[in-house]
């Protein structure tokens, strides 16, 4: 094998598929990325869970392939020179990378060791852009369960109905949902849940962009994200998701239209006072055009208000502030709708109008003296 290509496309395509590289695996090939030179370069990593692969143009001399450990081939690429590297790869996998006056050698693995990806069908499946698919994504992962001990909800479920595309996450303390219109290529309804870390990858790893689209292709036990010349392989999580239309409660008796910035910000001041070892609640009290946010710990007090719109009954609602936050932060629009019953029953966030997107936020019950 002998290839020539540029050094930021390979330390581009490299630093995109690491991330499905395994760290510490008892297999050694897959702590390695798999080179392919054929018509196209294609570099790709796999860790049994998620499959990444980049295929990019390169001056190929001779084809072939070959598996080198993706932490030092990283390494080597991202000090080289910005100029044109050399690869060459003999029959026993020893491997020369050249670049400018700097040479490498380093032992490969044979190809034949590394696992083959899962084959997805394309025969049905859903587009959207990639800026689209970013965004749900990146208001709903948040709330992903880090709980093993519940292995469906550390992903999102993706449900397909129609043209509408709905992204919902839990964690048992919160729930996120966005709902987007899709170009449906004659996909029949259906649902499946994708891992929270595979979602992240992909988020991070396509453009934002209106213009560029991303085809997702589900199957039973995998699903195919493919974007232009990078494909994501994933395995997808088994087991029965929560059925988040009945958590979420229709009969909130207060409902009021919020300016989420001015809640914000009025939650972070409150929040200086919380950290990872006095993770107390955050008191909120919504009564007549106030809402006013207080918080204790022992480092001492913290409180604000803001001006809301008029709410008819005093409602006094324990929150963990990093949830709240998290929802508010997430919210697309500037204003929003606030849903509440009591200060046992959960907060719902709606937009002011349509259903693009919806968060829920689950109380936590205040100490009378605090």
């Amino acid at each position: 094998m002998k290839f020539t290509c540029e050094k930021a496309v390979l330390n581009e395509a490299i630093s995109i598929c690491i991330h499905a590289v395994a760290t510490k695996s008892t297999i050694a090939v897959l702590e390695g990325l798999l080179i392919t030179a054929e018509d196209e370069l294609t570099l790709c990593g796999y860790n049994f869970k998620t499959g990444i692969k980049k295929t990019f143009p390169a001056e190929i001399s001779e084809k072939g392939s070959i598996v080198l450990n993706a932490k030092i081939f990283s390494d080597i690429v991202r000090k080289l020179p910005d100029d044109i590297v050399e690869i060459v790869c003999d029959d026993h996998y020893m491997t020369t990378i050249r670049c400018g006056l700097s040479e490498f050698n380093l032992i490969g693995a044979s190809p034949a060791e590394f696992p083959e990806l899962p084959n997805v069908e394309k025969s049905q499946g859903i587009k959207l852009s990639c800026k689209l698919l970013r965004s749900m994504i990146d208001h709903t992962v948040f709330a992903v369960s880090d709980n093993e001990n519940k292995p469906i909800h550390t992903g999102s479920l993706f449900e397909i109905t129609g043209n509408q595309l709905t992204v919902v996450s839990v964690d048992g303390y919160r729930l996120a949902m966005s709902q987007e219109e899709v170009e449906n290529g004659k996909t029949e309804n259906l649902s499946f849940v994708v891992p929270g870390e595979t979602l992240k990858e992909i988020s991070r790893i396509i453009p934002d962009s209106e213009d560029k689209a991303v085809h997702i292709y589900p199957e039973k036990k995998h699903a195919l994200f493919e974007v232009e010349d990078t494909l994501v392989t994933t395995r997808l999580l088994e087991g029965e998701f929560l059925n988040y239309r009945n958590a979420i409660p229709n009969d909130c008796t207060t409902k009021l239209e919020i300016n989420v910035k001015s809640i914000i910000d009025c939650v972070e001041r409150v929040s200086l006072i919380i950290s990872e070892r006095l993770k107390n609640p955050i008191r909120c009290c919504f009564e007549g055009n106030s809402l006013k946010i207080s918080c204790v710990t022992s480092l001492g007090r913290a409180y604000d208000e803001c001006t809301i719109e008029n709410c008819p009954e005093k409602i006094e609602i324990g929150f963990n502030n990093r949830y709240l936050l998290d929802a508010l932060r997430a919210c697309p629009e500037e204003k929003v709708v606030l849903e509440l019953k009591s200060s046992l029953s959960p907060c719902v966030i709606r937009p002011v109008e349509g259903t693009k997107f919806l968060y829920m936020v689950l109380p936590v019950r205040l100490k009378a003296d605090a």
